[in-house]
């Protein structure tokens, strides 16, 4: 399978969420990345495939119990470093500098997380989505300090455009410490 597109399902019962995740998985052929309970009290659902069977697996969540939907996107041509990164598997060397985007919503800060990728040289470092930081989600982005600046204000621009930018940091040089423990 072709994994080329992402979509988000948010759902404001857990219960519903979790039926509604299972129909997602049986209407297409898609991967499923997240399926997990947020902050605060909501369940969330994340899909990667190819752009039809995305679709198809966001309309099902979206049409299954629309009374209970909280939030939802589809994103064509996603960056390919950011699946791995939202899957908590990407690997960095060599950072220069890191940027935060940090948003209070999970679709958003995918979003923003995307756009931040399609703008410079710069990498995911961590995707960390609204568990145990009361329905908040950051990215962390690596490369060098002009890209990750670039990467960070267009990501940034994004969610302030909807009004969920909670705050960005650029951090040039950033201690080997601190990056042992953000991976």
């Amino acid at each position: 399978m072709e994994i080329n597109a992402i979509g988000m399902v948010e759902f404001n019962s857990i219960a519903q969420g979790i039926d509604s995740t299972d129909a997602m998985c049986k209407v297409a052929d898609i991967t499923l990345l997240v399926s997990k309970t947020v902050c605060p009290g909501k369940y969330i659902s994340i899909v990667a495939g190819d752009t039809s069977g995305v679709q198809q697996a966001v309309r099902m969540g979206e049409e299954k119990a629309p009374e209970c939907l909280v939030d939802s996107f589809m994103i064509p041509n996603i960056h390919p470093s950011l699946i791995p990164a939202i899957a908590g598997t990407a690997t960095v060397e060599n950072c220069r500098a890191i940027g935060i985007i940090e948003t209070f919503s999970v679709a958003t800060l995918i979003e923003a997380a995307d756009a931040a990728l399609k703008t410079g040289e710069v990498e995911p470092l961590r995707v960390h989505i609204a568990f145990g930081i009361g329905g908040k989600a950051y990215v962390v982005l690596t490369g060098d300090v002009a890209s990750v600046k670039a990467a960070v204000s267009e990501g940034s621009r994004l969610a302030g455009e909807r009004g969920q930018l909670v705050r960005d940091i650029v951090i040039p040089r950033p201690h080997p410490m601190l990056l042992e423990n953000l991976i």
